[in-house]
C-alpha cells in the first residue's frame, strides 16, 4: 500500500510507530474522517494535508463548505501557505459550496468551481468535474472535504450519508486519498457512528491531543500543539 506524508511534523512518525509497516504517512486511496469539538485544528490539518501534497507536485481536489474561496486563501496564508501558484499550474481545483448563499455573482475558472450546499447533488456533479481535472494531472491525488458540518445543517442526515457515500466511492475509484471534517456532536449519535464505519481512518482531535485509528488496525494518541507554522505533533509520545 501506497503512502502520503501528512506535511504534519511528527504526526506520521508517530503514525507509523504503531504500524506494521516501515512506510511513514496516510495509507494510499483511503479515507479518513477528522473529528472534534469546534476550533480544535480540524481545518488546519486539512491546510496542511493539501498544502503539502501541493508543495511535492501532488494534485488536490479541494471541498469548501464551511468557508470562501477568499477566507480559505487568507486562513492559508496566515500560515504562510500560499495557493495562487498551485492553481496557477493548475494542480489545484476548488469547489465552493458556500459563496453562492450570499447571492454575489462570482466569477469561475478552470480550477475554481461553485456548488450549493443545499444541494448535493448539484455538488456530486461539481465533485465529478473536479475529479476528471485532477486525474488528468496524476492518477493518485489528495481530496479534502472541509466540513460536513454545514452540509449537514442544510440538508438531512441521511441525504448527506449517501452523498458521502457515493463521494468516496468515486473518489477512490479514481485513485484518491481522502480526508473530510465533521464537528463533533452535531448529527445524531447513531449518523456519527455511520461516519465512523464509512472511513477507513478516524482522527480525533480535542485541542490537546490527537487519537487515530488506522485501516491497518494500529490506535495511537499523541500530544499536539498549533503554532504559527500549523499542526506539529510531539515526537515519541505515543499514549
Amino acid at each position: 500500500m501506497s503512502r502520503l506524508e501528512s506535511g504534519i511534523p511528527g504526526f506520521d512518525e508517530i503514525f507509523s510507530s504503531v504500524s506494521d509497516f516501515d512506510l511513514t504517512g496516510f495509507p494510499g486511496n483511503t479515507s479518513t474522517l477528522i473529528i472534534g469539538p469546534p476550533k480544535v485544528g480540524k481545518s488546519i490539518f486539512c491546510y496542511q494535508f493539501a498544502y503539502h501534497g501541493l508543495s511535492i507536485d501532488e494534485p488536490c481536489l479541494y471541498i469548501t463548505a464551511d468557508e470562501g474561496m477568499k477566507q480559505l486563501q487568507q486562513n492559508m496564508i496566515d500560515f504562510n501557505w500560499f495557493l495562487q501558484s498551485a492553481m496557477d499550474k493548475e494542480m489545484l481545483y476548488v469547489i465552493d459550496s458556500i459563496s453562492s448563499l450570499s447571492g454575489a455573482s462570482i466569477e469561475t475558472t478552470n480550477t475554481y468551481n461553485l456548488s450549493k450546499i443545499n444541494d448535493p447533488t448539484d455538488l456530486m456533479v461539481k465533485v465529478g468535474l473536479g475529479t476528471r481535472f485532477v486525474f488528468k494531472k496524476s492518477e493518485e491525488f489528495r481530496s479534502v472535504f472541509d466540513s460536513l458540518t454545514t452540509p449537514f445543517a442544510f440538508n438531512p442526515e441521511p441525504m448527506v450519508v449517501r452523498f458521502l457515500k457515493t463521494y468516496i466511492r468515486r473518489l477512490k475509484e479514481a485513485g484518491a486519498t481522502i480526508i473530510f471534517t465533521c464537528t463533533e456532536g452535531i448529527v445524531s449519535e447513531n449518523t456519527e457512528k455511520i461516519l465512523k464505519s464509512i472511513a477507513n481512518n478516524v482522527i480525533m482531535m480535542d485541542g490537546d491531543y490527537i487519537t487515530f485509528r488506522s485501516i491497518e488496525g494500529p490506535i495511537g494518541t499523541a500530544k499536539y500543539h498549533i503554532t504559527d507554522k500549523g499542526i506539529i505533533v510531539d515526537k515519541g509520545e505515543v499514549l
